[in-house]
């Protein structure tokens, strides 16, 4: 068991080169889990999950509409529903789930929501029911090109923050930390547009000045497969005491 005094926003020691999904099958039990993902953005973790756990039960629940409406629209699994809300406001009685994920969201709650969300993400673990948080770290070469139009190192503080609160506030232990980098590949600069600039969930408007600043930042790092990068991740793991 860690404690939280240990905790460290980023720690490059070690850290693997691998796709997410390597880290969350070794730090969750997923087997007959029943899993709640908070964020799921276009579902893709969910899905993953769902396909390879078949006795797994997975709800991906999504607080933008825009968002949700699609993954309703795309191709359904038989043990994966999916459910508009937000991570503060969980619409499931308590001690609902044995797993509560978040992949890359926590830091879009408003951050006057944050230990609230906490709190609901407690409320419906069952006892001893663990909370998954992989959240980006601040700092790489893509970060670089996303923070002339989208500085994320604030929001990202104070998600890192939240996780700490609840623990040192009691009701949630630290079991693990672990720190990686993710692999990401982007065909073009117009697939970068439109997988991170014109996005629903986030209203972007770049003026030319920086448009072109971000092309010109991208570009860089084109190759004959597209541009490549390895992006820094850290993963939190806590358990449900009391």
């Amino acid at each position: 068991m860690a404690a939280v005094e240990s905790m460290q926003t980023w720690d490059p020691r070690g850290a693997p080169t691998c796709a997410h999904r390597e880290i969350y099958e070794e730090m969750l039990p997923l087997e007959d889990a029943g899993i709640l993902e908070l964020g799921c953005g276009n579902g893709d973790t969910s899905r993953a999950i769902a396909t390879a756990f078949a006795s797994a039960t997975v709800t991906a629940m999504e607080v933008d509409a825009i968002q949700h409406a699609a993954n309703l629209d795309s191709p359904q699994l038989p043990n994966l529903s999916f459910v508009l809300g937000a991570a503060e406001k969980i619409p499931t009685a308590d001690e609902s789930f044995d797993i509560v994920l978040m992949v890359k969201s926590l830091h879009h709650v408003p951050p006057e929501m944050l230990d609230r969300a906490m709190r609901d993400i407690r409320r419906v673990l069952k006892p001893g029911g663990l909370a998954y948080f992989a959240e980006p770290v601040f700092g790489g070469a893509f970060n670089e090109i996303l923070r002339v139009f989208h500085d994320e190192e604030e929001a990202r503080a104070r998600a890192f923050a939240a996780i700490k609160n609840a623990i040192a506030k009691g009701g949630m232990e630290l079991v693990a930390e672990k720190f990686f980098l993710t692999p990401l590949r982007v065909e073009n600069f117009e697939a970068f547009v439109r997988k991170f600039i014109d996005v629903t969930h986030t209203r972007h408007s770049l003026s030319k000045a920086q448009m072109e600043q971000v092309r010109g930042k991208f570009e860089k790092h084109m190759t004959p497969q597209g541009a490549v990068f390895k992006t820094p991740m850290r993963a939190d793991l806590l358990r449900k005491t009391g």
